[in-house]
């Protein structure tokens, strides 16, 4: 059972995307399922429902990329961005993008994160990619937050992503913005890795740290970054997927 957050707003809204999909004005294209939180919603009177997820609140450097998405129809194996491979994100992603689906992106620097602290730039990304989207939706699926101050009705999904297929979808936007994001950065500063490890704290980082000290985009506010004789690693080698 959803447990809602906030009051529905004033006025009239027409039936949009994948809502209108559930109550069967649309095809189905024959997408796996991850629709019951959506189904839940609809049946409780919401006309236009999205999906809003993040990427990056743990790493040492680079921005957060929070992401709202309202599908307009389900699509094929959109899933949790961590249990897709990384060839399977980026054709999700071109896909989506390309689609008539609403999509709408918050690109948080280090900068603000450093500023106003991790979680508070947390919920502000993730409030403006929902009232970022055209038509602003009625009802929020949101992976593992309650968005305070977001005047949207929400309901908070634990392993939403894995849930939900409108939260899904954001987190593959909100994943492949991302990496493109770091690995432009990695050409600017080829001597952290950041193409490899995507700001993750792995082995190779804290070395990199250790030798040349943080650059522009690494988050100062961090404990490693404040320390750069820290040894503790938090991500284990490899590739950050």
């Amino acid at each position: 059972m959803l447990t809602v957050v906030g009051e529905v707003p004033g006025g009239t809204m027409a039936i949009e995307g994948l809502s209108a999909w559930i109550l069967g004005l649309k095809e189905d294209p024959g997408a796996k399922d991850m629709l019951d939180l959506e189904r839940e919603a609809v049946s409780a009177g919401r006309m236009c429902v999205a999906g809003v997820d993040e990427a990056g609140r743990g790493p040492l450097a680079g921005p957060l990329v929070a992401a709202a998405v309202i599908l307009e129809y389900p699509v094929p194996d959109v899933d949790d961005s961590k249990r897709l491979s990384k060839a399977k994100r980026e054709r999700l992603y071109k896909e989506l993008m390309e689609g008539p689906h609403r999509i709408a992106v918050e690109v948080v620097d280090s900068a603000i994160i450093d500023k106003e602290g991790i979680q508070s730039a947390n919920y502000s990304a993730l409030a403006r990619a929902a009232e970022g989207l055209s038509p602003v939706p009625d009802f929020l699926l949101v992976d593992g937050f309650s968005i305070p101050g977001c005047a949207i009705p929400q309901a908070r999904i634990v392993k939403g992503d894995q849930r939900s297929q409108s939260i899904a979808a954001a987190s593959v936007i909100a994943k492949v913005t991302r990496d493109g994001i770091m690995r432009d950065l990695d050409s600017k500063y080829p001597e952290y890795g950041f193409a490899r490890h995507k700001g993750y704290g792995t082995r190779r980082h804290i070395e990199a740290l250790r030798l040349h000290g943080p650059c522009r985009v690494h988050r100062r506010s961090f404990a490693p970054i404040a320390s750069c004789r820290e040894t503790i690693v938090l991500f284990p080698e490899g590739d950050s997927q």
